[in-house]
């Protein structure tokens, strides 16, 4: 004996509801897949993991399941980098998105510090974030004592007077960890990594 079970997909169209003064509608065509609606990606904290999904045409969308980095942007300075994202700290809307650690938009996490401070160093040839007396790898004495010419040295002169950082972001810097708060999270087709811009890369 079979049972045939109807199931019913979440529809996201407007012609199976009924008209404003109550009465029904015939529907004039079949579903499309544009009008299903799907799960929500959820995003979690931990290594990368990219799943596509067909899309009507053929067409594939990448819905990340977990991410460890992203692209971050320092606005007051105008420079992105790509980094890694070491915790989620805060959401606004709800404490079980921090402990579940689930990336979303307005998340506030804590990402490495590393390649900021190495644009910083070489764009202004300034220490960022290092305590007095700590010890630089031959790397990084390189680019903060490097022997340079008089037009090199007169840019770089020029450009330290607007090189003046927050006192609450130096402190962040020297812990290695900085705060920002994810803007929007979308899913590359080429690179498969997820745009996970700064709008503020600190929090108080």
């Amino acid at each position: 004996m079979f049972f045939i079970v109807k199931v019913d997909s979440i529809s996201r169209d407007h012609w199976h509801k009924r008209r404003a003064t109550g009465g029904k509608r015939k529907p004039i065509r079949k579903k499309r897949k544009f009008e299903l609606g799907r799960p929500a990606a959820n995003t979690k904290l931990g290594t990368q993991r990219i799943h596509t999904v067909r899309t009507r045409g053929g067409n594939k969308k990448y819905r990340a399941l977990r991410l460890d980095t992203g692209n971050f942007s320092w606005g007051s300075e105008c420079t992105t980098r790509k980094t890694r994202i070491i915790d989620v700290v805060y959401n606004a809307s709800n404490n079980e998105l921090v402990r579940t650690k689930t990336l979303v938009k307005n998340a506030i996490v804590t990402v490495d510090a590393t390649p900021f401070r190495q644009w910083y160093e070489g764009h202004y040839v300034l220490p960022l974030g290092r305590k007095r007396g700590a010890k630089l790898t031959e790397a990084e004495e390189e680019v903060l004592h490097k022997k340079r010419s008089k037009k090199a040295e007169s840019k770089y002169k020029a450009r330290q007077r607007f090189a003046k950082v927050e006192p609450a972001l130096e402190e962040q810097f020297a812990t290695g960890r900085v705060l920002g708060m994810i803007s929007f999270i979308k899913t590359n087709e080429k690179f498969h990594y997820t745009y996970i811009k700064f709008v503020h890369i600190y929090y108080i």
